[in-house]
């Protein structure tokens, strides 16, 4: 997978998302299913990689499904009799909801299967599932590493032992695993857990599961005993509820931008441990409501999250997103007990730490533990995911900081949640930008400045940035033919709007970047793409709460594409070969009216035809023509249509 998403500073979240069906739910039910006596028909199953390669096994083991509707399936049970094919090879992607209870149930059933991954799946340990596996009998070959996947998978040999052993302090998964395949060993069998149980929740939605489909296990002080008696039979008909660890993200947007925010598909009913991310939120102060079938986000009644101290041991997968929240609290925050990240899709506590350091947080990362405290002000980082899909939907939530966030290889939320991305537009609301373009001395300028002043937004003069780079070669003696030096010049200038006053640091340059020397230079340096892309991030970076009215040549084409309001402000040549003439007379200069209009009869031809950023209407833009209009009259109108849209 490759490329990247930007996403721009939030402005606010609020709306409601009907969630997906639960991973941990669609990939146990589909194989539950498969073991079961009878059909069971499946409502609500999640759509993603991870259940594809679920399914995509079973089909390889002759297990006959078929799907009923957009998100419906049935499920042909072999009622407990060994898959139809006894000898294969599975390729189960890094879906450890479906390479791990797949391993165990292979390894008790019998027959000849080799299951394999992607590296990451290589990485990932499964020691600890095959060790307490062989204590049964079962026959698993390490193909390369030892601890590790791909595995071997042949026929057990039987065995009489009661007891069987299992680490409870690494996944959970292994657990699960383990009690889904009892069943299959037709005898009484106990199951010991040494040392802590990890994600409990999940274990205990495992067990619900199983006694869905007619197999209870008793639990007591840690050991889970079947009975020998117990098989699955089909309950008929089992709906999915939705993913509660992707109710995480929306409920953070609700309590970071403003809310009310409304997942719909869990609540108070949910098996899922997950839904205690919402207590999480409680607890830092954000506003929850909750109902049997959904939950319900805001800010809190004092817009400030608190910082927290939390053993989040029981929600690790919707703790991620406690991760990111953390960059909005007062104060230093720690995650506690969250040592099962180490071996998921990623190492997410080394992965987590990295990624939360572009941002400009300090982190300290220990085996099991993460303390982040946030920065003053938030840095835009382009965002590493890992080829994890929590990575890249914690992170989108670092655009309520008032930054661009690059979100690279976006298409990791497939794994989980493809529609990812269309669900967190639903409920966000970008900072509004007004982009003005127009060719020269049409006046952009100073309507934008205008504009700026009347909405109370920011206000960003792209060209004089151009200008402020030209001043500073000059004044360093960096010949215009330069690009490496330049570029680096416009990633380091040291920029400041007040009103209509421009400073280079702490010097106001207003009058200095207007000399013909300095204007000169910053037509030739404009054309540099390397420039241009260096001082893209710069201009990016005035897109702050409550919105920016941005002026100059690709404003809405390039630097800010979804601009809610593009506007190409133009005049006659006629009319502005006339202002410039004023202005020009006006500061005490001599002019000549007939030459200015050729000049900018000459300037626009230039200007269309250049190869870098010609000069060009946005298909989408609102072409208004002050020919006939002052520019408190220009600025009415544009005021009148950013209202009409309800940017402000």
């Amino acid at each position: 997978m490759s490329g990247f998403l930007d996403l721009p500073p939030l402005l606010h979240a609020r709306g409601g998302v009907r969630l997906p069906g639960s991973k941990s739910i669609s990939n146990r039910v589909l194989l539950l299913a498969a073991l079961a006596e009878g059909d069971t028909s499946i409502r609500d199953l999640l759509h993603s990689d991870d259940v594809a390669r679920m399914l995509e096994a079973l089909e390889a083991l002759g297990v006959r499904w078929e799907r009923t509707g957009e998100q419906d399936y049935v499920v042909h049970g072999t009622g407990g009799a060994p898959f139809p094919v006894r000898e294969a090879e599975l390729f189960l992607g890094n879906a450890g909801t479906a390479f791990r209870p797949l391993t165990a149930v292979l390894a008790l059933m019998g027959g000849e299967y080799r299951l394999r991954g992607v590296p990451r799946m290589h990485e990932r340990p499964i020691g600890d599932l095959v060790e307490s596996l062989r204590q049964l009998g079962a026959r698993i070959e390490y193909l390369e590493n030892d601890g590790y996947p791909p595995l071997a998978i042949h026929s057990p040999v039987p065995t009489s032992v009661e007891t069987v052993r299992i680490r409870g302090d690494v996944s959970s998964q292994f657990l699960s695993a383990l009690l889904m395949a009892l069943p299959l060993l037709g005898r009484p069998i106990t199951v010991e857990v040494v040392g802590e149980l990890i994600s409990r929740p999940y274990v205990a939605l495992t067990l619900a599961l199983m006694a869905r489909f007619g197999v209870e296990l008793a639990e007591r002080d840690g050991r889970f005993h079947y009975d020998g008696r117990a098989r699955y039979r089909s309950p008929g008909e089992v709906y999915v509820e939705g993913d509660a660890s992707s109710a995480s993200y929306f409920l953070a947007a609700g309590a970071l931008g403003g809310g009310p925010v409304r997942v719909e598909g869990v609540g108070r009913a949910s098996l899922q441990g997950d839904v205690r991310f919402a207590e999480a939120l409680e607890a830092l102060g954000a506003r929850i409501s909750m109902g049997e079938n959904w939950i319900e986000a805001c800010v809190p009644a004092n817009g400030r999250l608190r910082a927290f101290d939390l053993d989040l041991n029981h929600i690790p997968d919707a703790a991620m997103t406690l991760a990111v929240v953390a960059l909005f609290c007062e104060g230093p925050s720690r995650l506690r007990r969250i040592g099962s990240w180490r071996v998921k899709e990623t190492d997410r506590i080394a992965a987590m730490a990295t990624e939360l350091r572009k941002l400009g947080a300090s982190v300290e990362e220990g085996p099991d533990f993460l303390v982040i405290t946030p920065p003053e002000r938030l840095r835009p980082a382009a965002i590493a995911t890992y080829d994890d899909h929590r990575m890249a939907m914690c992170f989108s939530l670092a655009a309520f900081g008032d930054i661009y966030v690059r979100i690279l290889d976006p298409e990791c939320v497939n794994k989980t949640f493809p529609q990812y991305w269309q669900a967190y537009r639903s409920v966000v609301r970008p900072v509004p930008v007004v982009a003005i373009d127009g060719p020269t001395a049409s006046g952009k300028g100073t309507v934008a400045a205008r504009l700026a002043e009347r909405l109370g937004w920011h206000y960003l003069d792209s060209g004089a940035l151009y200008r402020l780079v030209a001043l500073a070669a000059l004044r360093r003696g960096v010949p215009v033919e330069e690009v490496a030096m330049l570029a680096r010049l416009a990633r380091e200038l040291e920029v400041r709007f007040a009103g209509d006053r421009i400073f280079l640091a702490d010097e106001d340059v207003t009058e200095a970047i207007r000399t013909e020397e300095v204007s000169a230079a910053a037509s030739r340096i404009a054309v540099h793409g390397a420039v241009r892309e260096a001082l893209l991030e710069r201009q990016r970076a005035f897109r702050r709460r409550p919105g920016l009215v941005a002026e100059g040549r690709d404003m809405g084409s390039v630097v800010f594409p979804d601009a809610e309001l593009k506007v190409f402000l133009t005049a006659s040549v006629e009319v502005r070969a006339e202002r410039r003439f004023k202005q020009l007379i006006d500061k005490g200069m001599s002019a000549n009216i007939e030459r200015l209009r050729e000049e900018l009869e000459a300037r626009d031809l230039r200007d269309r035809e250049r190869a870098i950023a010609p000069l060009q209407q946005c298909p989408d833009a609102l072409r208004l023509d002050t020919s006939l209009m002052g520019v408190e009259e220009a600025v009415e109108v544009i005021f009148d249509w950013v209202r009409t849209r309800g940017l402000a």
